[in-house]
């Protein structure tokens, strides 16, 4: 391509993302695979106007947008999170990852793709869209209700999962040659996260002091240059750049500089995640989704069920009621960017060319199944009333878990939040669940 067709493809790009999502949006759909859908209807697989011939074209673009995302995961994270959900905050993200994953990798050998690309759809099938999620609570009022903090609590959970779960894949999926190699690879993998959540712990002073300035142009510069830069050194150690990148997030969120980064980088976040959305949908053929049409609807099915399941079992752990229990249990069911970043990293292996059709039309599906599943939460909630016994003396949300940060690395799109109300904002705003006995009462 030349100077003025690469000028012209990104700005399409954009312009197209654009229109595709102020589209959807009138509609209610998420941004995530409206960007996809751009990508596909505008590429070379899809008769009509080609704006990309080839999506290799996007190809560093594309990666940018990972990092990024990934980075601003990174400084939205907080382990404190952790500590102050306790237990039980750790065992309902267990049960949805246990159930879930375990579902997904079960569903992959079943598929008979290969056990590396089973790895992939473990990952795939059991972690949740943030950025849906997050939008999905919005929308729907649901941000003062208890049950509200748990279901932040679980993405928190999913979340640091997947960063580790990256670091263990990467190797396994490059094609390692035996256990020793196998081994090798991610011993260097995690003795650099090692080295860099060391740096998180103990080094966020000395880090706030090299990147300490009143000037926004030299912060830009600074931390972008420190997320890249580490990036790249974690791809040259087995390491998928994506996790460098959140790592690098993780350290400068705990400098004093970290508020005005997370500010200044939002832009920038939501326009190359953007291009990453349409430059995955890019390589997509529609021809491949009908071929894989099968697995999609039966990986979705799959999905619903064990999501709630998941979310009946944790609705027991905090004796929730039938009404909160059914939130919590269709909420979470979306996927979205955290499914394309495996993917991205399953194409990049050389691994089975069904991978890529299959996760597009899977992310597609879930991503706008999951708004109209959670809008219908009455529905299993109903259900639930009538058939008491799946939540015996469970007539009241239990005390709400500690607040938990929401997670806004998966946005990609510029219209999911990034932060949520506190309590006393979030009670008194609009859509806000009645008070735990009034609620108490409703169920009785």
């Amino acid at each position: 391509m030349g100077h003025a067709d690469t000028l012209l493809a990104m700005g399409g790009a954009f312009v197209a993302a654009a229109f595709f999502a102020r589209l959807g949006g009138r509609i209610g759909l998420p941004t995530i695979p409206l960007f996809m859908l751009a990508g596909i209807l505008l590429g070379p697989h899809t008769p009509g106007f080609v704006l990309v011939e080839d999506a290799h074209d996007f190809e560093m673009l594309s990666a940018l947008g990972l990092v990024l995302l990934l980075f601003y995961l990174g400084l939205e994270f907080h382990l404190d999170d952790l500590r102050s959900g306790g237990k039980r905050l750790l065992t309902a993200g267990g049960v949805y990852l246990l159930l879930n994953v375990g579902a997904g990798l079960g569903f992959g050998l079943v598929l008979g793709w290969g056990t590396r690309e089973a790895l992939v759809l473990a990952g795939v099938l059991g972690i949740s869209s943030s950025a849906i999620v997050t939008k999905i609570l919005i929308d729907l009022g649901r941000i003062g209700r208890p049950e509200t903090r748990l279901i932040l609590g679980v993405i928190v959970v999913e979340d640091i999962f997947l960063a580790l779960y990256l670091a263990a894949l990467q190797p396994v999926v490059a094609g390692a040659h035996g256990m020793a190699d196998t081994v090798l690879q991610a011993g260097k993998a995690f003795g650099f996260l090692l080295v860099l959540a060391a740096a998180a712990r103990y080094g966020t002073r000395l880090v706030g002091r090299l990147i300490d300035t009143r000037d926004n142009e030299l912060l830009v510069i600074s931390f972008l240059g420190a997320a890249v830069l580490v990036a790249g050194v974690s791809e040259l150690l087995g390491v998928a750049d994506a996790i460098g990148a959140f790592m690098v997030g993780l350290i400068l969120a705990g400098t004093p500089s970290g508020s005005r980064i997370r500010e200044l980088v939002h832009p920038l976040r939501d326009a190359f995640a953007a291009i990453f959305f349409f430059a995955f949908g890019l390589a997509i053929d529609p021809g491949d989704l009908a071929s894989v049409a099968g697995p999609v609807a039966a990986a979705a099915a799959l999905t619903v069920v064990m999501n709630v399941v998941a979310g009946l079992c944790v609705a027991r752990v905090y004796h929730y009621g039938s009404e909160p229990a059914a939130e919590i249990a269709t909420t979470l069911v979306a996927r979205g960017e955290f499914a394309l970043i495996l993917a991205a990293m399953a194409a990049g292996a050389g691994l089975d060319a069904r991978l890529a059709p299959f996760i597009a039309g899977y992310v597609l599906v879930l991503a706008v199944l999951g708004p109209v599943v959670a809008g219908r939460a009455h529905v299993l909630a109903a259900v639930l009333r009538a058939a008491g016994r799946l939540l015996p003396g469970a007539t009241a949300p239990a005390p709400a878990p500690a607040p938990v940060a929401v997670p806004g690395g998966g946005n990609g799109g510029g219209t999911e939040a990034d932060s949520l109300p506190g309590p006393a904002e979030a009670s008194s705003s609009p859509g806000s669940s009645p008070s735990s006995p009034e609620r108490a009462e409703a169920e009785r």
